[in-house]
């Protein structure tokens, strides 16, 4: 018991220190970025500023101040869960966040989902049908589709069903005033979410392809197969089950390639979430809402990281084995 409240103690510290490692980098690198943060504040006016104005709207801002002093006022404020207010937006972060947030879980949570179910159903079926026709000719498709960058297949997207043959909306989350239809909301998300998920799809089908391969040739089937099991029982009622804690790990890893996608399909299509928002931020230079954010997006990977390590080690006895002769052996 006390070597494992020593090894989440050292997990939680861990944690920490790599959040305090993103906020220092973002925050010192986002204020040496060339630009004027009072132009996202004051709009066209900052252009009109005289030197007097200009260093009375810096000091109000807090940015007169030497930079390790004003990242310190800001984790200070940050740990009391003061992130400031929007320079753009001029409404505290949060409420900025929360508004937009929403979409963002709608898109990236279905599209992770999707990316998720999908590959699982090609790895199993390009793992049934190895060397033979589907395989090869999925396996090249997937080799060409994976070459293509997101913001260019989102835009051919936009051209084909947007442009040529106006069937789907090229922005938005929603049509005017049609926030609260269901079916509206639907339509919308059809094209971001082919983008996101056509982005990251074939190579994690390759991933799991690669590792039922593997399980297939393990020793344990051979010794199934000479007890008489079908090729289909064994692929799908034994390697299945020992490639899915790998497939669980596979999926949080792919929880900070998704994040990326999405946000980068969220600015092509206009869609109103926190991707769109980061780079808003990032643009103009709101800097409250810009370490906001990018704390909001590096805890996200890291609980997912950690959450399907726990759970991989509950599904996997060998994963649970291996942690027990550790914790002895310490």
């Amino acid at each position: 018991m006390k070597k494992r409240m020593l090894s989440l103690s050292r997990r939680i510290l861990l944690f920490a220190a790599s959040v305090l490692v993103l906020t220092a980098a973002v925050f010192f690198v986002s204020h040496l970025a060339p630009g004027d943060p009072l132009v996202s504040y004051y709009g066209g006016r900052a252009e009109r500023l005289g030197p007097d104005e200009r260093a009375w709207a810096m000091e109000r801002l807090g940015l007169n101040a030497p930079l390790p002093l004003q990242y310190v006022r800001w984790l200070a404020d940050a740990l009391r869960g003061d992130f400031g207010e929007s320079f753009k937006y001029k409404q505290d972060v949060l409420t900025v966040i929360a508004g937009r947030l929403g979409n963002t879980l709608l898109l990236g949570g279905l599209g992770l989902l999707l990316t998720f179910a999908l590959a699982l159903g090609l790895g199993l079926f390009c793992a049934w049908h190895e060397g033979r026709w589907p395989d090869r000719i999925l396996c090249q498709l997937g080799t060409v589709s994976g070459c293509i960058p997101e913001f260019w297949l989102s835009l051919l997207l936009i051209l084909v069903f947007s442009v040529l043959l106006r069937v789907l909306p090229s922005s938005g989350a929603y049509t005017a005033g049609g926030a609260r239809g269901i079916g509206d909301r639907m339509v919308h998300l059809i094209l971001p979410l082919c983008a996101v998920v056509a982005g990251h799809l074939w190579y994690n089908a390759y991933l799991v392809r690669s590792r039922l391969l593997a399980e297939l040739r393990a020793g344990y089937v051979l010794f199934a197969r000479a007890k008489g099991l079908s090729r289909r029982t064994i692929l799908l009622c034994h390697c299945l089950r020992g490639v899915m804690p790998s497939c669980l790990s596979l999926m949080a890893l792919s929880v900070p390639h998704v994040l990326g996608g999405t946000y980068i399909v969220e600015t092509v299509f206009s869609y109103p979430g926190i991707g769109s928002l980061t780079y808003e931020s990032a643009r103009y230079h709101d800097y409250p809402l810009l370490m906001a954010l990018c704390i909001l997006s590096g805890v996200t990977v890291m609980l997912c990281t950690a959450a399907a390590d726990a759970l991989g080690k509950r599904i996997d006895p060998r994963l649970r084995a291996d942690r027990e002769v550790s914790c002895l052996e310490g």
